[in-house]
């Protein structure tokens, strides 16, 4: 993994079969939109240090772990760069049928897995959920 050269933002890519999927990484003034923002400023919410707001995952390695590798590397390279509170906007998915070239934010079960709580619900299917990571020693 390695920040995008010519992008403020950290772009992480896990390398598996070439480059299959990544998600987006950054600090909240870097990456500033986000769906639903309205809805999510209108809480006055304390920004957080970390943003996660976008997953690509090639449409051939969909439901193959991609999402999960490229959020662990976002999770490890917040610890590196400090740790921090890490705050991402899943779409819950629980009994909606939905193509996966629509899940951008990632899914909520897929954060559940790594730990995030549930921090307030966020348009219709969106969920604002935070996780706190420790600086690595």
């Amino acid at each position: 993994m390695r920040p995008a050269l010519a992008d403020p933002r950290l772009l992480l890519r896990p390398v598996l079969l070439g480059r299959p999927g990544w998600c987006q990484l950054g600090r909240p003034a870097q990456l500033p939109r986000i769906k639903h923002r309205r809805a999510y400023e209108s809480a006055a919410p304390t920004p957080p240090d970390w943003r996660i707001t976008c997953f690509f995952v090639h449409r051939a390695r969909r439901r193959s772990g991609v999402a999960s590798t490229a959020l662990d590397g976002a999770l490890r390279e917040s610890a590196r760069l400090g740790g921090g509170t890490v705050e991402s906007y899943p779409q819950d998915t629980e009994g909606i049928r939905m193509s996966a070239s629509f899940l951008h934010n990632g899914t909520l079960p897929l954060f559940e897995s790594r730990g995030f709580t549930h921090t307030r619900r966020l348009g219709k299917n969106h969920w604002v959920v935070t996780r706190t990571v420790r600086p690595c020693p």
